[in-house]
């Protein structure tokens, strides 16, 4: 059930109305919220609602177990177990096949003739992120960061809540569980902010990342060999911006759509491509997942613990985040690249951040081709596709077959929405609230009617579904 549809919008509505109308009824509101978030994820294929149970309720036990654990051995103990099978799991179903692939091409090129079995595993939407929500229960725990454990109940929900249930933002036990403890107030909702944040993510998906993947970034990613370096370039540009607009979308709008049920969700992306260095890049960018591989990896593996330990522990986080990213070669190494670029950083840069001036401006030109150039491993479906688009790329002898006044208009919005001020939200809120709410209510329908227009034919599903 993708969020731009007719069947989402339905949903929602009935959700909305059935759980305000149980706010006095606090438990019955959370099961309501939880057999949803089961229907909503079931709408893909019912087979996966075993699996998220059986984790929810899995990591629930274990939270128990290691909350009334007697001493830290014992606790330390059955965290390594619960994480261990957390993973075992992720691991079966999103990197079995890519494990016995890669070693069937290894004993291959040892001469060794032998076939490996492939199984036909069928991978569960979205099993990254639960995965790291029940991980991050576990460890907040274990912690200390969380004063005791869920209830069953609170953990399913906590687990497949819907808003952010198949593609983030991952949304830590120690932040969202605590609200699940206590009523919703209608009062404390900003309604103005999530339906601007729900419109926003609507017109960033359905207009610019939809446009820009079916006109221009398919096409030229599809085959490299067919294009010249102009489009091969605008295509680059163009992935870099419909990546961020369709995974900011997705979260923009489950912002939202949480906030109008009465949940608070982090940020997620803050203008990422504005950014002076690599590291700024992440702290902007999927802002949960970079701050999660932070303070779960890697802090616990050493962090900036000075010389050789920092570079190791920085190339294994962001190997493991590439790996996180899908099963296979590319993704790896993206995650490499990212590695050593920040590592490259450390050593040039070191603490010092670039303030402002020329030399910040060289310095976001800079990182953004940096990424830009990741980008082209992360989209390429293996790794000749992706040799093949960068040495077309000093191929100077086509001029553009794709390139369009449209597609060119969102490429250049897509980029220049991230120098715009970071308070823009609060200005528009400013303005909205201020007009009469039939106004409010005109300007909504006129909004979502446009957009709709706008966008082409069809509901692609957001990229990080696959994730």
């Amino acid at each position: 059930m993708l969020f731009p549809t007719l069947n989402f919008a339905l949903f929602f509505l009935v959700v909305f109305s059935l759980t305000w109308a149980l706010r006095g009824r606090h438990t019955l509101r959370l099961a309501v919220l939880t057999a949803a978030s089961y229907l909503f994820y079931g709408f893909w294929d019912w087979r996966f609602c075993a699996l998220l149970f059986a984790s929810s309720a899995g990591n629930w036990l274990f939270g128990r177990l290691i909350f009334a654990a007697p001493d830290q051995a014992r606790r330390r103990l059955l965290l390594a177990g619960a994480l261990a099978l957390n993973l075992g799991v992720l691991a079966f179903f999103k990197y079995f096949n890519f494990f016995i692939g890669s070693m069937n091409d290894l004993l291959l090129t040892l001469g060794i003739g032998r076939d490996l079995p492939f199984l036909a595993v069928l991978l569960p939407v979205g099993i990254s992120f639960f995965t790291f929500h029940g991980i991050s229960y576990l460890v907040d725990l274990y912690r200390g960061t969380l004063d005791r454990p869920a209830t069953l109940l609170q953990m399913l929900l906590y687990i497949s809540f819907f808003p952010q249930l198949v593609a983030g933002p991952i949304v830590r036990a120690a932040h969202f569980l605590p609200q699940l403890r206590q009523p919703v107030d209608p009062a404390d909702i900003a309604a103005t902010r999530a339906f601007l944040l729900i419109l926003g993510g609507l017109f960033k998906k359905v207009v610019v990342a939809n446009q820009l993947a079916t006109g221009l970034v398919d096409p030229v990613f599809h085959d490299p060999s067919a294009h010249g370096a102009v489009d091969l370039l605008l295509a680059v540009y163009g992935y870099a911006v419909q990546i961020y607009c369709d995974f900011s979308a997705y979260t923009d709008i489950a912002i939202g759509v949480a906030a109008l049920l009465g949940y608070r969700f982090p940020q997620n992306f803050d203008q990422p491509y504005r950014a002076a260095g690599l590291r700024e890049f992440w702290r902007r960018w999927h802002i949960s997942l970079s701050s999660w591989l932070r303070d779960y990896l890697y802090i616990p593996l050493g962090g900036n613990d000075g010389g050789w330990r920092r570079t190791r522990n920085l190339m294994i986080t962001m190997l493991l985040g590439g790996l996180w990213h899908g099963a296979a070669w590319t993704f790896v190494l993206w995650g490499l690249l990212h590695g050593l670029l920040l590592v490259a950083e450390h050593h040039l840069v070191g603490r010092r951040e670039i303030a402002a001036g020329w030399g910040r401006v060289a310095a976001v030109a800079v990182t953004f081709h940096c990424v830009c150039l990741t980008w082209v491993f992360f989209r390429s479906p293996d790794l000749a596709h992706a040799v093949e688009f960068l040495a077309g790329l000093a191929r100077f002898d086509r001029p553009s077959e794709v390139a369009t006044p449209l597609l060119l208009a969102l490429l250049a919005g897509g980029l220049a929405a991230h120098f715009l001020p970071r308070d823009r939200l609060e200005r528009i809120e400013d303005w909205v609230v201020r007009l009469p709410r039939t106004a409010q209510a005109a300007a909504l329908g006129a909004a979502i009617v446009v957009i709709d227009r706008l966008g082409p034919d069809g509901v692609a599903p957001f990229i990080y579904f696959q994730f």
